[in-house]
C-alpha cells in the first residue's frame, strides 16, 4: 500500500511538473477569459453597511452571478432572486445624518430608513422618475419626470410639480428678470376679449349699463364671482417655454425658492458617420448609425435661475467671466485666422455645471468650463441676479483634465462643501491633481495635499471632518487608501498590500472593502476594518488551477531618462534564454490616457499573457507608459498637445536605445505592436522611425485624426479647420510613403470606435504608394473590442508570425 501511494505520488508530482512547463500558446491564452477564473467585480455595500454584494463566477458558468458577503460571515453566498428584487442598494442620495437614503429602483422613486431597515416606494407608475434627491428641510423627495421636477411629502405622500416647461413650437425661452415672455397677447391693440366685437357693439353694452339699474347690480355680482373664483383657484405654474432645446440639470435650491436649469440647444444638420453591418441575422447588409467626426457643430447650453417669489426667470450671466473672450495661444500660428478672431471679440461658448449649495442656502458655487477646454471657473453665484465673481481659474494652454477635475461639457468635477462657507475641489494647479478647499467669504484658498503624486479618487467623511481619497504616493504604479483631515495635515495611509488597492467605504464607515491585485495575480476581494494598520483578510479565491500553475512573470518596473531628460516608466520582460537573434519587442499600451506600468493586474491582460508568451519564446519585451499616460500629473498628461506621435513615439524609441545598450538587444531586430492608440503609435512608428522598427502590429489603428471623434481629439488637437498644423503632424496617413518594414494591420469592420473606414482609407493610401510589405486583416463580427475568442487567436497568430519571421532571422 505505501508503494502504491508513493507512485500515486509521484505520478501527481509528475503531472503538475508537466503543468508548470508546459509552453504557453496563443490558442491557450485568447481562449474565453473565464478559462483564468473571474475576478469579483462591481463591489457594494448594502445601505445598513452589514453586506458587501460583488459580481462573481467561481463556478465559471456562463454567467456571472451575484454574491454577498457579511461582516461576520465571510463566506460568499449567492443572492436570491427575491434579494435582488427588493434589498440590493439603489442608486440615490443620504440625507444629512446618513439615516436614510432616497433612489431609483427600475424607474420609480423609493425611500429607506436605515434604522428600521424598512423601505417604502414613493412612486409606481409607467412613467420613468429618477435623480431623488432630499429637500433642504428633507421632508421632501425631489425627482425628474419627464423635463420636470416634482416632490413628494414623506409621511403624507402629497405629490406636487415644481416646474412645467413647455415645448411649444416657435415658443421663446426665458428671458432676464423683469422682461415679458413671447407668445402673450399685446397691450393697446384693437383685439378684445370678445372675438368679433365692433365699436358699434361695444358702445351698446356701455349704454345699456348706464341707463338699467339691473343690469349694472348683475354687472356687479358676474364681477364678484369671478373674484372669489380666482380666488379659491390654486396658482398656476408658470410656464416656462424651451421651444426645441433639451432640459437638463433641474433642481431646486435648499430654501426652496430658486429652481435652476441647463437648456441644451443641439446643433442642426450633423452628419454622422455610419457603420456598415456584413454578418447580420437577416443576410442583408445594415447600417449602424454612428458618432459625428471632430470638428462637428457642438450643442451649447445656457443655464437659468427660476425665481418662484419673483415668479420669474432669468440666464446665469458669464459674459463678465475673466478672460471669457482669451483665444488659445496656438491661434498665433495662423496669423490671417487670429487677425479674424481679435476683430469678432466674441465670447468662448461655455458650459455652466450645478449649481451646488451650501446646506443653509446662503451660498451657491457653479464650475465654468470652456467649451474649448482651455479654462475651468469656480464661481460664486448670487441668485437672486444672475451674475457671478470669481473664486478660482485654471487656465491650460493644452487642455483642462486630470482625476476629479472634469472638462469641457461632460463635468464639473470632484466638488462639494466642506461646511457652509468652505467648498473643495481638485485643481492641477500644482502640476498635480491635488485638494483645494476656498473659503467662499474671503476668497482664500488652501491647498490640502501637494507632492509628484496624483488624487486619483476623493470622498468626504459622513461627518464632513475627513477626506478618503486614492492616491498614488509611494510609487506612480502603486495606489493606495488614504484619509486627511479637511484642515489638512500628513495624510494617513489605511490600505497595506503592494500593489492596486481599489476601496469602497462602507456606509457606516467601519470597514472597507478592497478590490486587490498584484502584476501577476488578479483582482481578489478583501475586508478590512477602518483603522491604519489593520490587517485585511481575504474573502474570494478566483483564479482557475490551470492560471495557478504557470509561472507568471512579475515584470521589472524600471525608469529611464528620454531625451528631453524626463524619467520614463516601463515594464519589463527578460527572458530566461534569449533567442540567438536578441529580439525585442515593444507593446504600446492604448486609449491615450491610461497607466499600464504598475503593481497591479493589468486592464491589458491578454497583451500581458501575450508578453509572457514572448519572453517564454526569447524576446525581450518592453512596456512603456509613455508620454502622455496617466497617473503622472499635468506635463506628462499634455505633452501630446499639438503632436500625437510626437513625444510618446520618441519615447518608445528611446526606450529602444535603453534595450540596445543595456540589455544586449539586436537593434536590426525589434518591433512593436498595440491596439487603438497603441495602434496609431505603431503606425507613426513604422513611418517616422522605419530604421528603429523592422516590424509593427496595428491593431484598431487611428489612421487621420480627423476622422476621429470630438470629445477626445479636439481637446489634444483642436478642430481641423482652426489647427491643420496639428492634425497633419499627427495624423499617420500623412507619412505613409516612410514604410520600410513590415506591416501588419488587422482592424474590426464594425468598430464603432475607430471606424474601419479609417484602416480601409490608410490601405487605399499604401496602395496608390505601391507599398508591398503590408497586410489588413479584417474582422467582420468586431467592435473596437474584439469579443470573440476565434478573432483574439487568429489576430495574435498574425502579430507572432510577423515578429518570428521578421525579427528572428
Amino acid at each position: 500500500m505505501k508503494k502504491l501511494f508513493t507512485l500515486l505520488l509521484l505520478a501527481a508530482c509528475g503531472s503538475t511538473y508537466a503543468q508548470t512547463t508546459e509552453k504557453l500558446t496563443v490558442e491557450k491564452i485568447m481562449r474565453d477569459p473565464k478559462w483564468m477564473g473571474t475576478s469579483p467585480s462591481n463591489v457594494r455595500w448594502s445601505d445598513d453597511g452589514k453586506k458587501i454584494y460583488f459580481t462573481w463566477n467561481p463556478e465559471n458558468t456562463d454567467r456571472d452571478q451575484l454574491y454577498s458577503i457579511t461582516t461576520g460571515d465571510l463566506k460568499p453566498q449567492k443572492v436570491s432572486l427575491e434579494e435582488r428584487k427588493t434589498s440590493l442598494p439603489g442608486n440615490g442620495t443620504w440625507n444629512k445624518k446618513h439615516t436614510a437614503k432616497a433612489f431609483e429602483r427600475n424607474g420609480d422613486i423609493f425611500f429607506s430608513d436605515v434604522k428600521t431597515g424598512k423601505t417604502l416606494q414613493l412612486t409606481n407608475t409607467t412613467d420613468r422618475e429618477a435623480n431623488p434627491v432630499f429637500s433642504g428641510d428633507e421632508s421632501r423627495i425631489l425627482f425628474i419626470k419627464g423635463d420636470n421636477l416634482y416632490s413628494v411629502k414623506l409621511g403624507t405622500g402629497e405629490l406636487a410639480q415644481l416646474t412645467n416647461f413647455t415645448h411649444a413650437a416657435g415658443a421663446a425661452t426665458a428671458t432676464v428678470a423683469g422682461g415679458r415672455r413671447g407668445g402673450g397677447p399685446t397691450q393697446g391693440g384693437a383685439a378684445t376679449a370678445q372675438t368679433g366685437a365692433t365699436q358699434q357693439d361695444r358702445w351698446l353694452k356701455v349704454e345699456q349699463v348706464e341707463l338699467f339699474d339691473v343690469i349694472k347690480e348683475k354687472d356687479k355680482l358676474d364681477k364678484e364671482d369671478a373674484a372669489d373664483r380666482k380666488a379659491s383657484q390654486p396658482k398656476k405654474l408658470k410656464d416656462i417655454a424651451v421651444g426645441d432645446q433639451v432640459v437638463s440639470s433641474v433642481q431646486l435650491s435648499p430654501n426652496s425658492r430658486y429652481i435652476t436649469y441647463r437648456l441644451i440647444k443641439q446643433p442642426e444638420g450633423t452628419k454622422t458617420t455610419i457603420v456598415p453591418n456584413y454578418v447580420t441575422a437577416s443576410g442583408y447588409t445594415e447600417d449602424i448609425a454612428n458618432r459625428t467626426k471632430v470638428g462637428a457643430p457642438q450643442p451649447t447650453s445656457q443655464t437659468f435661475v427660476f425665481d418662484t417669489q419673483r415668479d420669474s426667470a432669468y440666464a446665469i450671466g458669464t459674459t463678465d467671466i475673466p478672460g471669457i473672450k482669451d483665444l488659445p495661444d496656438y491661434v498665433k500660428d495662423y496669423p490671417k485666422q487670429l487677425e479674424e478672431r481679435t476683430k469678432r471679440n466674441e465670447d468662448r461658448k461655455v458650459n455652466v455645471h450645478g449649481p451646488y449649495w451650501s446646506e443653509d442656502a446662503k451660498n451657491a458655487i457653479v464650475v465654468v468650463t470652456a467649451q474649448d477646454n482651455k479654462d475651468r471657473w469656480i464661481m460664486k453665484l448670487d441668485p437672486e441676479t444672475g451674475k457671478l465673481s470669481i473664486l478660482d481659474r485654471q487656465r491650460d494652454e493644452a487642455w483642462i483634465g486630470g482625476p476629479g477635475i472634469g472638462g469641457g461639457g461632460y463635468s464639473g468635477g470632484n466638488v462639494g462643501w466642506v461646511d457652509n462657507t468652505h467648498f473643495y475641489y481638485q485643481s492641477e494647479a500644482s502640476g498635480y491633481s491635488h485638494i483645494y478647499i476656498v473659503d467662499v467669504a474671503t476668497g482664500a484658498k488652501k491647498q490640502l495635499t501637494s507632492g509628484k503624486w496624483e488624487v486619483q479618487s476623493l470622498d468626504l467623511s459622513n461627518d464632513k471632518k475627513t477626506f478618503y481619497f486614492i492616491a498614488n504616493i509611494e510609487h506612480p504604479g502603486i495606489t493606495n487608501y488614504y484619509r486627511i483631515p479637511v484642515t489638512g495635515g500628513t495624510p494617513v495611509k489605511l490600505t497595506t498590500m503592494k500593489g492596486g488597492n481599489e476601496v469602497e467605504l462602507s456606509p457606516d464607515e467601519k470597514w472597507l472593502a478592497i478590490r486587490y491585485s498584484y502584476s501577476n495575480k488578479p483582482w481578489e476581494l478583501y475586508l478590512q476594518p477602518n483603522k491604519a494598520g489593520a490587517k485585511p483578510v481575504q474573502v474570494t479565491n478566483s483564479t482557475s488551477a490551470e492560471f495557478k500553475v504557470y509561472p507568471w512573470r512579475d515584470p521589472q518596473v524600471i525608469s529611464f531618462k528620454n531625451r528631453y531628460g524626463s524619467d520614463v516608466y516601463a515594464r519589463l520582460y527578460v527572458p530566461t534564454n534569449a533567442d540567438p537573434a536578441k529580439p525585442a519587442v515593444v507593446f504600446v499600451h492604448g486609449a491615450g490616457y491610461l497607466q499600464n506600468v504598475h503593481y497591479y493586474w493589468s486592464s491589458y491582460f491578454r497583451e500581458y499573457m501575450f508578453n509572457n508568451l514572448l519572453a517564454e519564446q526569447g524576446y525581450t519585451v518592453l512596456d512603456i507608459d509613455y508620454t502622455g499616460s496617466s497617473g503622472y500629473g499635468r506635463d506628462w498628461r499634455t505633452g501630446i498637445y499639438r503632436h500625437m506621435g510626437g513625444k510618446d513615439l520618441t519615447d518608445q524609441v528611446d526606450g529602444v536605445k535603453l534595450l540596445v545598450e543595456k540589455y544586449g538587444v539586436n537593434p536590426k531586430h525589434v518591433g512593436l505592436y498595440g491596439g487603438s492608440y497603441g495602434g496609431f503609435i505603431t503606425l507613426m512608428a513604422m513611418f517616422t522611425e522605419p530604421d528603429v522598427f523592422a516590424a509593427g502590429g496595428a491593431l484598431r489603428s487611428v489612421t487621420d485624426w480627423a476622422h476621429y471623434n470630438h470629445g477626445y481629439t479636439d481637446n489634444i488637437l483642436n478642430e481641423p479647420y482652426n489647427d491643420e498644423k496639428a492634425y497633419k503632424a499627427s495624423s499617420p496617413i500623412y507619412f505613409a510613403n516612410g514604410l520600410k518594414g513590415n506591416l501588419l494591420m488587422a482592424h474590426g469592420m464594425v468598430d464603432q470606435n475607430v471606424n474601419f473606414q479609417d484602416i480601409v482609407r490608410l490601405t487605399q493610401r499604401l496602395i496608390e504608394l505601391h507599398k508591398e510589405n503590408w497586410s489588413l486583416a479584417p474582422y467582420p463580427v468586431e467592435d473596437h473590442g474584439f469579443v470573440q475568442p476565434s478573432s483574439w487567436t487568429d489576430e495574435y497568430k498574425r502579430i507572432l508570425n510577423l515578429f518570428d519571421t521578421t525579427l528572428k532571422k
